[in-house]
C-alpha cells in the first residue's frame, strides 16, 4: 500500500517537474519567435519606405513631365495666336489704309458733285428764266394765262384722243366681228341643235295627298305635339287646313322638303304616327336618300363617259337634283352645260371629255351653299381642290362668273354653255318683285349718262335700248357710251345671263355685259 502511494507521489513529482521543464522550454521559444518576429518587421518597415520613397520619386518625375509637356502646349498655342493676332492686325491696317485712301476718294468725288450740282442749279435757274420770258410773250401774244392755255391744250388732246379711241374700237371690233362671228355662229348652232334639254320649274312647296282628313288629326297629335316635332325634326313648314285629302310642305331647301315629303308619306301609309316613330322614320330616309344621291351621282358620271371622280364629288353632284337656282334645276342646268360644252369644245379642237367633266362641275357649289357660308363658286373650287381636281375644272368654276379669265378651250366652252342653258327663253324664272327691281335699276343706269334721252329696258329685262340725243353724242363715242353702260351693269347688278345694250343714234352701237 506504501508502495502504491510512494509511487503515485513519484508520479505527481514527475509530472510537476516536466510540466516546469516544457514550460521553461516554451517560453525560450518564444522569445525567439518574438525576436524573429521583431527583426521581420523591421525589414518589412525598411522595405516599405524604400518603396513609399520611390513612389514619391516617381510622382514627382511624372509631375515635372506633365508640366513640361503642359507649358510646352501652351507656348506653342500662345505663338499661334500669337501670330495669328499679328496677321490679324497687319489685315486691320490694310482696311484702315484702303478707308482712308475711299475716304479720300468720296470727298473729292463730293466736292466734284457739289459742283456739278450749283453748275446744274445755275443751269435750271437760267432755263426757268428764259421760259418764264417765253411764257410771258406767249401770253402777251395769245391773250392767254398760263392756266388757261394748261387746260384748252388738254382738252383738245382729251377730245382727239377720245374721237382716235373711238375709230380704233371700232375698226378692231369689225375685224373682230368679220373673223369670228361667222365660226361663233356654227359652233353655238351645232350645239344647241344638237341637244335637247327639257325644263321643270321647281316650286316652293310640295303636295302629299292622304287617304281620309281622319289623318290629319293624327299628324297633328295630342295639343300639336306630332306636328311641332315634324317640322322640328324636319326642318320645314307643315301646313294643315281645310284642303281635303292633301297636306302642305313648305321650304326653300329642296333636299330638305324631299326628305320631308318622303318621311311622311311612310308615316301615313305606316300609321303609327308619334314622335319616337318620327325620327326614326327620319333616320331611315336620310340613309336611304344619302345613298340614292351617291348613286345618282354616279349614274350621271357613267353616262357622261367620265371617270376617276372622288365619291364626295359624285353624292354632291346628285345632290344637285334638289338644288334650284332662279327656278332652274341645278342637276339639270349642269347636265346641259355638260354636254353644250362637249359639244362646243369638239367643234373648236378642245378635250370634250374634259369639257364635260367641267360643265358638270361648274355648279357643283350649289349642292353646298345650304350647309355651307361663301358663295358657290368658291365653294365648288375649294371641293374640286380639295380632291384634286384638273385645273381646267377649277379654272371654269371661276371663270363662268368672271372671277378669272378663260385659260383653255374648254374652260371657255364651260361658260358659253353656261350662258346658253341660263339665258334661253322659260329657262330660269324671278319673282314679279325682284324682276321689277331689276329692270327698274337697268334704265336708271343707262338714264344717268350724259346725252341719254332716254332708255327702255325690254324682252324681260335681257336687252335695253338707249336713246341718244343726235346733238350731244357722235357716231363715235355711242360705242364709248355702250361700253360704259355695259360695264356699270356688271358691277353693280346681278342678273341671270347677260344683257344687251343697244344705244341708238344714227348708228347703232351693240355691247354684251356677260
Amino acid at each position: 500500500m506504501i508502495a502504491v502511494v510512494v509511487a503515485v507521489i513519484a508520479a505527481i513529482i514527475g509530472i510537476g517537474v516536466g510540466y516546469l521543464v516544457a514550460k521553461k522550454i516554451n517560453d525560450a521559444k518564444y522569445e525567439i519567435f518574438v525576436a524573429q518576429a521583431k527583426a521581420k518587421a523591421k525589414a518589412i518597415e525598411y522595405e516599405a519606405e524604400l518603396i513609399l520613397k520611390d513612389a514619391k520619386n516617381s510622382i514627382l518625375n511624372a509631375e515635372f513631365e506633365a508640366k513640361r509637356k503642359y507649358e510646352n502646349k501652351i507656348q506653342k498655342e500662345f505663338n499661334q495666336k500669337f501670330d495669328e493676332l499679328n496677321k490679324k492686325e497687319q489685315r486691320i491696317l490694310k482696311q484702315e489704309q484702303q478707308l482712308k485712301t475711299n475716304e479720300e476718294e468720296f470727298l473729292k468725288n463730293k466736292k466734284i458733285t457739289q459742283e456739278l450740282h450749283d453748275d446744274s442749279l445755275k443751269l435750271k435757274n437760267s432755263y426757268q428764266g428764259k421760259l418764264d420770258e417765253i411764257i410771258r410773250d406767249l401770253e402777251n401774244l395769245t391773250g392767254l394765262t398760263q392756266v388757261e392755255a394748261k387746260e384748252l391744250l388738254l382738252q383738245k388732246i382729251e377730245e382727239k384722243s377720245r374721237s382716235e379711241i373711238a375709230h380704233l374700237t371700232r375698226k378692231y371690233e369689225e375685224e373682230a366681228k368679220n373673223t369670228a362671228q361667222r365660226k361663233a355662229n356654227f359652233i353655238l348652232a351645232q350645239a344647241t341643235s344638237r341637244f335637247a334639254g327639257e325644263f321643270a320649274a321647281e316650286r316652293l312647296i310640295n303636295v302629299v295627298n292622304i287617304k281620309n282628313d281622319e289623318l290629319k288629326g293624327r299628324i297633328i297629335g295630342k295639343e300639336g305635339r306630332n306636328v311641332k316635332t315634324l317640322e322640328m325634326v324636319l326642318g320645314v313648314d307643315i301646313i294643315i287646313d281645310d284642303t281635303p285629302g292633301a297636306i302642305i310642305i313648305s321650304c326653300f331647301n329642296l333636299y330638305r322638303r324631299a326628305i320631308a315629303t318622303k318621311v311622311i308619306e311612310l308615316l301615313v301609309e305606316d300609321g303609327r304616327i308619334q314622335p319616337a316613330r318620327i325620327e326614326e322614320i327620319y333616320e331611315k330616309v336620310c340613309k336611304d336618300f344619302d345613298n340614292a344621291v351617291l348613286e345618282e351621282g354616279q349614274t350621271i358620271i357613267m353616262d357622261l363617259g367620265l371617270n376617276k371622280i372622288h365619291p364626295e364629288i359624285a353624292k354632291y353632284i346628285g345632290k344637285l337634283k334638289y338644288r334650284a337656282s332662279y327656278g332652274q334645276n341645278a342637276l339639270a342646268h349642269s347636265l346641259e352645260v355638260a354636254h353644250l360644252a362637249g359639244i362646243i369644245a369638239a367643234e373648236c379642237g378642245g378635250d370634250e371629255n374634259l369639257a364635260r367633266r367641267a360643265g358638270i362641275l361648274h355648279d357643283i357649289g350649289k349642292a353646298l351653299t345650304h350647309e355651307f357660308e361663301g358663295s358657290h363658286v368658291d365653294l365648288g373650287a375649294e371641293l374640286c381642290k380639295r380632291y384634286q381636281e384638273h385645273p381646267v375644272v377649277i379654272n371654269a368654276i371661276y371663270a363662268h362668273h368672271g372671277h378669272e379669265e378663260p385659260i383653255s378651250i374648254e374652260s371657255a366652252a364651260v361658260c358659253a354653255a353656261d350662258t346658253l342653258s341660263a339665258a334661253r327663253p322659260g329657262a330660269r324664272r324671278e319673282v314679279l318683285e325682284a324682276f321689277l327691281k331689276r329692270v327698274t335699276e337697268l334704265e336708271n343706269i343707262a338714264k344717268s349718262k350724259e346725252g341719254i334721252k332716254n332708255a327702255y329696258a325690254i324682252n324681260a329685262g335681257r336687252e335695253i335700248r338707249v336713246i341718244a340725243n343726235a346733238k350731244l353724242v357722235n357716231d363715235d363715242e355711242s360705242v364709248l357710251l355702250a361700253k360704259e353702260i355695259a360695264s356699270e351693269i356688271q358691277e353693280k347688278m346681278q342678273y341671270p345671263g347677260e344683257i344687251k345694250v343697244n344705244v341708238i343714234r344714227e348708228l347703232r352701237a351693240v355691247e354684251y355685259a356677260k
